[in-house]
């Protein structure tokens, strides 16, 4: 991951969500969301994450990042493909990730569907960015405009992932991991991450 240049500095601008955050929420912000990334272990990690999120707040996943780091093998997709019942068990006795049972038994299940798209495409990055055609979606918003919940490439990528093996791929999920992923860039107009990727 790049150091965000400027980010310690207070006149810094950010996106709405991030502006009056500190810690792992700005780190994440300025070092992550939005910057494309072309790493099927990063991709892996935040489709894990993304996952985990439905019903829940992001600060809150964020804040079990490192645990779910530790417990998945370093999200290793053929450690993770290879979890039986036994660990999946522990995984869900363990209170450091989120213990839903069916987003807990499809971390192996989306890690075998992960490597047979990776299988098909040359990687799981070839796949995703095939959708967008290798050009991230610049969506700049003026400030204070809200991002959508979902759009079309969304819903598209959401059902092919889905009838690919794929489990809590929904559309708006779906999004979110686009978004994170920097597939489609979603930062305010005046946020300094506008800068840094335009190579200004």
């Amino acid at each position: 991951m790049r150091a965000a240049r400027g980010a310690g500095v207070s006149a810094v601008r950010r996106c709405a969500w991030a502006e009056g955050t500190s810690g792992s929420m700005t780190e994440y912000h300025d070092r992550e969301w939005g910057r494309p990334s072309h790493d099927d272990g990063y991709l892996f990690e935040m489709l894990v994450l993304e996952g985990a999120q439905a019903g829940l707040s992001w600060s809150t996943v964020l804040g079990k990042r490192e645990n779910y780091r530790r417990l998945l093998d370093g999200f290793d997709v053929k450690a993770v493909a290879e979890y039986g019942p036994g660990k999946l068990e522990a995984l869900l006795g363990d209170a450091g990730i989120v213990r839903h049972r069916l987003k807990v038994a499809s971390l192996p299940r989306n890690a075998r569907a992960f490597l047979a798209v990776a299988e098909e495409f040359g990687s799981f990055d070839a796949y995703l960015w095939s959708w967008v055609d290798g050009r991230p979606v610049v969506r700049h918003r003026a400030r204070g405009a809200r991002p959508p919940a979902r759009t079309d490439l969304s819903d598209r990528l959401a059902k092919d992932l889905k009838k690919r093996g794929f489990s809590f791929v929904g559309t708006t999920i779906t999004y979110a991991f686009l978004q994170a992923t920097g597939v489609v860039d979603d930062h305010a107009g005046d946020c300094f991450v506008v800068g840094e990727l335009s190579g200004g």
